[in-house]
This record gives structure tokens, C-alpha cells and sequence, in this order.
């Protein structure tokens, strides 16, 4: 049972985070320059998968990734310019470009059959799932996996039963919920009643703090946890929290 207190707490770090001043000091920034559907899901995946480690660098190297693609992600996708790198170029940390041909490789075989990610994703009924992002990513590591020969878990996780998918989850946040101020709202193919919070160590630490979370472990288990929990104060858009859980003990 979350007590009012901690409700209020919740409400209020929302509020304080989930605002336009927010935008221009995350990765959210990024999909948010483009207008295009198939632009800004590519730009939200490829920013969202490089998303760990100092905020300051990845903003830095998305937009370094978004230069090698002349800022024309579609475009240089379908145009397979991902051909001409080095694969030995480093993008972010661990991430080369080797890894970002293997993931362009996959979506260019989606797009060209879908049209769009989220075309993809309604195609494949992801939306009725109890779980998305999980089946989400099943099924866009299988068509990885057909058009490279080989899987990369540098781009999406393989372990899908322990995964957290806290990228995934930020990516499908970004893009589904659409109270038009910070996350943009643009899929229809997975209701927002159906996002999971984007589990991270500071977020799984605050929610152990705050009750909200019993398990030790930051993995799948305890996102269903956590999730299940904060659609008990809002079953219509429990993933609202992430504002939250994100902004308690860091002073932005």
C-alpha cells in the first residue's frame, strides 16, 4: 500500500521533472528535432541504446551518431550509408559503428516492409501483450539476427527473462505517452497503460527507499514489480512515475 505521503511526493517530482525545461538536458532532445514518424523512432531507439554512463557524454555522442547520418536518419538508413564506416569507429564507449550497421541492417528490412516501427509493432499485435517492450525486442532481435547472421547484444538485450530493458522502456516512453510536454506521443500501437517504468540503479534505489520495491535486484522481475505497484495510483499511465523516480535526489 503507497500511503499518501509517498503519493504526494510522486505527484509533486512529477510535476517538478516532466516540464520543457527538462527537454534540452536529456536525450529526449533528440527525437524531438525531427518531424517525421520514421525519423524520430529512429533517432528515439538509437539515442535511448546508447543511454548509459555520464548524461553530458551520451548527449555528446547521439550527437556525434546523428552527424554520420547527416541528420537524415531515414534516409541514410534506407540509403544503407551505414556501409561506408568503419566499423571499428567508436560511437559511445562500447558501442562502435559496427554495432550501429548491425541494428540500421534489421530496421531497413522493417522499414521496408512496414513502413514504420510502430506499423511494425501494431502488425505484430505488441500492444496486446502483457509485456511489449519485451516482445518488441523478441522480435526486432529476430529480424537482427536474419539480416546479420549473428546476434549483438551491444544493441538490444538477448536475455529477455532477467533484462529490465531500461532503454527499451525509456524509448517506448518517449514515444507512446502523449501528455505533450516532455515524451512525444507518436505510436498507437501500444497504449500507455501498458508501459513499464525504466529501471535503472538510481531508480530501483529510490524505489526501494520509498517502499515501492522489495527486490534487490534491478532486473525484469522487479520492473514488473515496481510497475504493478504505481498502476495502482495511476492504471492509465503508471510509466508518469519514471519523472519521478528519475528526479528524487537529483537536483533538476
Amino acid at each position: 500500500m503507497v500511503t499518501s505521503d509517498i503519493k504526494d511526493l510522486l505527484d509533486s517530482e512529477t510535476l517538478r521533472i516532466n516540464n520543457p525545461d527538462f527537454i534540452g538536458r536529456d536525450p529526449v532532445q533528440f527525437p524531438r528535432r525531427f518531424e517525421s514518424l520514421r525519423d524520430i523512432e529512429i533517432v528515439s531507439f538509437l539515442a535511448a541504446m546508447i543511454a548509459w554512463g555520464n548524461r553530458k557524454m551520451i548527449c555528446n555522442d547521439i550527437e556525434k551518431m546523428l552527424s554520420l547520418m547527416d541528420h537524415r536518419p531515414y534516409s541514410y538508413m534506407i540509403e544503407e550509408g551505414y556501409e561506408e564506416l568503419d566499423p571499428k569507429l567508436n560511437i559511445h564507449r562500447t558501442f562502435f559503428a559496427e554495432h550501429l550497421a548491425h541494428f540500421l541492417r534489421g530496421l531497413r528490412k522493417i522499414y521496408k516492409e512496414y513502413g514504420s516501427l510502430d506499423a511494425f509493432a501494431a502488425a505484430n499485435n505488441i500492444g496486446k501483450e502483457e509485456a511489449p517492450a519485451w516482445k518488441l525486442v523478441e522480435l526486432i532481435n529476430q529480424v537482427l539476427r536474419e539480416v546479420n547472421g549473428c546476434d549483438s547484444s551491444r544493441c538490444l538485450p538477448l536475455n529477455l527473462n532477467q533484462s529490465a530493458l531500461k532503454r527499451v522502456n525509456m524509448a517506448l516512453r518517449w514515444l507512446v505517452r502523449d501528455d505533450g510536454i516532455v515524451d512525444m506521443g507518436v505510436w498507437k500501437s501500444i497504449p500507455k497503460s501498458k508501459l513499464f517504468i525504466p529501471l535503472d540503479l538510481h531508480v530501483g534505489n529510490v524505489s526501494r527507499e520509498l517502499g515501492l520495491l522489495t527486490r534487490k535486484a534491478n532486473d525484469r522481475k522487479s520492473v514488473e514489480e515496481l510497475t504493478t505497484v504505481l498502476r495502482g495510483l495511476r492504471p492509465d499511465d503508471p510509466a508518469i512515475y519514471d519523472f519521478a523516480l528519475f528526479g528524487i535526489g537529483i537536483g533538476e
